[in-house]
């Protein structure tokens, strides 16, 4: 009964939904119920594979192949969540039991363990605690800690009574009229073909979407490989325009690559953000690293929380940096004035991949009061540039 909850729980909260996923803050309460190791790790393990279920799909779109390798990832990323909460469960004593579940949500938050750390419950302070920042953290670290105790009917009820209250003021922070974000619908065309036409159409797009606009946001990889040539071109488009473009793009040696936000206007080119978490194995393979042999994405971990455009302080998230702990709150730690949400998910379709990127972000956007602007891409239908915008 409490795995087929526990998988419940994961299926609920990570919905693609915002307002479910409090419905995560349960997992440790079922984790504390079970009656032995195995069952606390069965549950875990259930917890994460329901909310993560997504990625098996997600894995065959992005390879072209069947599903069998993205079974493998999903159930290898699901490892190092199941066994903090194994080796940290404990049948007996209620205070040592809150601290062990207290110390699982950090190891869980940050990076080693936090390198897969999806699905994480203190996600749900963004719906429970609207506008309280670090202290509505607190305050949900805190109720997660009293669900694996004797008085979790207590912590229950908190729960129920701060969600209905959070619902009667369901307000997201204001984005300034000088941002824009700018979805797009090219699929897996977005950014490979480094023609001419496709920038041209790109920077058509850009300033009749920004016409209001000063700053506009596009997706990740949205400009292919960062050159010279793409800055030069970028430069004249924008031209008069006033219009400040912030751009996903790789930037490439002979020993990898950065996944990198860029900023362009008419005055400069610039590389504004490193990526400190990219996408384990389908991007990020340190062991090619430890084997010489280079060739993947590099993670800049606690690199450039934040970043500065035009006087404002930005704190970027590209793609699975929205999905885990440590990159917003480090970012938030510096005080930024708006989050800027980037993500290419074309090989998400069919899954709720982006959606629960997407609301994620948006939690904790609310959660500190920090306006937030998002830009994806997503499937196509078909292959043209024109007409870029969803």
């Amino acid at each position: 009964m409490l795995i087929g909850l526990s998988v419940a729980v994961g299926a609920v909260a990570w919905s693609g939904n915002m307002v479910t996923l409090p419905v995560a803050m349960f997992f440790p309460l079922l984790w504390a119920k079970s009656p032995s190791r195995v069952i606390a790790a069965a549950v875990s393990a259930a917890y994460f594979l329901a909310a993560s279920r997504g990625l098996p799909q997600g894995v065959a779109n992005f390879y072209a192949a069947d599903l069998w390798p993205g079974l493998l990832l999903w159930a290898t990323a699901s490892v190092g969540f199941t066994l903090v909460h194994a080796v940290l469960w404990i049948g007996h004593s209620e205070k040592r039991r809150g601290v062990r579940y207290l110390l699982a949500m950090v190891l869980t938050g940050v990076p080693p363990f936090g390198i897969a750390g999806w699905a994480h419950p203190l996600t749900a302070a963004g719906v429970l605690f609207p506008g309280w920042g670090w202290c509505g953290l607190g305050a949900t670290a805190i109720l997660l800690v009293v669900m694996t105790g004797r008085r979790w009917q207590i912590a229950v009820a908190v729960l129920f009574g701060l969600y209905a209250w959070s619902a009667t003021d369901w307000t997201q922070p204001k984005v300034p009229d000088t941002w824009k974000g700018v979805d797009l619908a090219l699929g897996q065309n977005l950014g490979r073909d480094g023609a001419l036409r496709y920038h041209r159409d790109l920077i058509a797009t850009v300033l009749a979407e920004g016409e209001e606009a000063r700053f506009v946001v596009l997706p990740e990889s949205a400009l292919g490989f960062w050159t010279p040539t793409v800055a030069r071109l970028w430069q004249d488009g924008l031209r008069g325009s006033g219009i400040t473009v912030i751009a996903g793009a790789a930037v490439i040696d002979a020993a990898g690559y950065d996944n990198v936000m860029v900023a362009i206007s008419d005055a400069e080119a610039r590389i504004l953000y490193r990526e400190r978490m990219p996408v384990p194995v389908s991007m990020w393979r340190p062991w090619r690293f430890w084997m010489g042999q280079g060739g993947g994405a590099r993670a800049h971990f606690f690199a450039n929380p934040v970043v500065d455009v035009s006087g404002m302080r930005i704190a970027p998230l590209i793609c699975y940096e929205q999905l885990i702990l440590w990159p917003i709150l480090q970012s938030m730690l510096q005080a930024p004035d708006i989050i800027v949400a980037s993500g290419n998910g074309w090989w998400t379709s069919g899954t709720t991949i982006t959606a629960i990127q997407q609301a994620s972000a948006r939690a904790w956007s609310r959660l500190f009061g920090v306006p937030i602007v998002m830009a994806f891409n997503q499937n196509s239908v078909h292959s043209e540039y024109r007409g870029m915008t969803r």
